[in-house]
């Protein structure tokens, strides 16, 4: 098959699988974005100087100190997290017909070889589409977001450009990822002329062994601060570090994810075993035949949300030394208390979350819409023998809140106790002295006067412990079931366009 034929069939299809290719290349190009965006960041050179020089041309403090940069970066490429598995779920849209299209391919002649690279080609055209899009978008956005203030200082790094080999990194990457990941999802897959297969699924439920990994992220995120306080003038254990980090994030991450293929199908026995009504039977069935569809769905909402818990935990602990830092300084007649930046950087965070959650909002409409599009003929099968849509509608609506309300509870959890095994338990403030001057700001200046209206203030040291963050957790919490909802929502929308009797005769 030539080269050209083979894209050509590869960007044929129906609506849906128009679609699927606009929603890849969206995927795409939010992830170039957020990559090019982090790499700006690394592309910023530390000013010439001792280590504690600065850059000042900016605003933000978060580029101004080299060393806050390596984490400004990071938390945006785990913005790519949602977007990934925003494109996972898109390249599933309307796969049924695109199974029947591939297995006519088979038909009229073409090797499995050829399917399979039409299908790889397919994605990776998309990706490399919204890649190319999104090189676009950051250059345009660069020269338009290019303005100093007074001072001439900038609020973002629009005076620096990633080496050209870091932006065709991405530009190519991305679509060469995306590819290898289509050819890893089909290894399990076979189209001939009769159709597409797949393995059958596994009889028996997820073991519990999600639970280790999880034990082993908590784990290593306790012991980062004994390995930081325990690293020589030389630096011996610094590697150690960003590795736990890592190690410990990727492994809870993984874990909480495939822990909830495990919550799925006990779910489902629990339904099944005390449900009496035919919705949450019939959601019962599903959870149990598939409980791995719950870790392919809500995978990108509970990464999110187990940042969001780590996240919640660092705010705890510095709001709570800024609170005992003003009340020493208020005992001790002084004003002010800790430097806002802490806080302040907490708000970006934050506001990176509730964008991972948006993102990942979008992927559980996109996984839910396509699996009751897959289903059609079943439903349609259902309502022809009696069964009310009604039914069906709850059947739905249970299937994704029965796994959802445990997952969500579990990544916040999972997501504080890695946030409180980097911050420690409890903060303290005062412990020392000061020296204060009790006149005019004129008196204080003199030196002539100014030692008559001094004093020195002893400040006493308290400890406080750091509460767990019950009401940020909560609107955590509650944001994601709301999220959940509205997927629901929209999905029941789909859900009577698909159980018309007219699905009966769908080939």
């Amino acid at each position: 098959m030539r080269p050209t034929t083979l894209l050509r069939l590869a960007l044929a299809g129906t609506r849906t699988d128009t679609a699927r290719v606009v929603l890849t290349a969206l995927s795409a190009l939010l992830a170039t974005l957020a990559g090019l965006t982090a790499l700006t960041v690394l592309a910023i050179e530390k000013p010439a100087g001792d280590a504690w020089a600065q850059s000042e041309q900016y605003r933000n403090a978060l580029l101004r100190e080299p060393g806050l940069r390596g984490g400004t970066a990071f938390a945006l490429l785990m913005l790519m997290i949602p977007v990934l598995a925003l494109a996972g779920q898109c390249a599933r849209l309307g796969a049924p017909a695109r199974d029947r299209r591939l297995a006519a391919l088979r038909l009229a002649g073409a090797t499995p070889g050829q399917v399979t690279r039409l299908v790889v080609l397919e994605t990776g055209v998309a990706a490399l589409l919204g890649t190319l899009v999104g090189l676009g978008v950051y250059l345009v956005g660069r020269d338009l977001l290019h303005r100093p203030d007074a001072q001439g200082r900038l609020a973002l790094p629009t005076d620096v450009l990633p080496s050209t080999g870091a932006l065709a990194g991405v530009v190519l990457g991305l679509p060469v990822v995306a590819a290898l990941a289509t050819v890893l999802m089909l290894r399990t897959v076979t189209t001939s002329p009769l159709g597409v297969s797949r393995k059958a699924a596994r009889e028996r439920g997820p073991g519990p062994w999600a639970g280790l990994l999880i034990g082993f992220g908590v784990a290593s995120f306790a012991v980062i601060r004994p390995v930081v306080n325990s690293i020589d003038d030389d630096g011996g254990l610094t590697w150690l570090v960003p590795l736990l980090f890592a190690g410990g994030a990727l492994a809870a991450m993984i874990g909480v994810v495939i822990g909830t293929g495990w919550l799925s199908y006990h779910c489902g026995r629990l339904l099944r075993r005390h449900a009496r009504g035919p919705a949450a039977l019939l959601a019962a069935g599903r959870l149990m035949a598939d409980p791995w569809a719950g870790s392919r769905t809500f995978a990108a909402l509970l990464a999110a949300l187990i940042f969001g818990g780590g996240a919640a935990a660092q705010r705890a602990y510095f709001g709570t030394k800024d609170q005992l830092e003003r009340e020493q300084n208020r005992v001790a007649g002084l004003d002010g208390g800790t430097n806002p930046f802490y806080l302040s950087t907490m708000d970006y965070v934050d506001g990176a979350i509730a964008v991972a959650i948006l993102i990942a909002t979008g992927g559980l409409i996109v996984a839910l819409v396509e699996g009751i599009v897959a289903r059609r003929r079943a439903y349609a099968a259902l309502v022809a023998t009696g069964v009310p849509r009604a039914t069906l509608s709850r059947s739905v609506a249970w299937q994704a809140l029965a796994p959802a309300a445990p997952a969500i509870l579990l990544a916040l959890t999972v997501g504080t106790l890695l946030g409180r095994g980097l911050a420690a338990a409890e903060v303290s403030a005062g412990g020392g002295s000061t020296m204060i001057c009790e006149a005019t700001a004129a008196l204080c200046a003199d030196p002539a006067t100014s030692a008559q209206y001094n004093r020195i203030v002893h400040i006493p040291e308290v400890q406080r412990a750091v509460p767990v963050p019950l009401e940020h957790l909560a609107w955590l919490g509650a944001g994601a079931l709301a999220a959940v909802l509205v997927t629901i929502g929209v999905g029941l929308l789909f859900l009577r366009v698909s159980t018309a009797l007219d699905e009966l005769r769908t080939t």
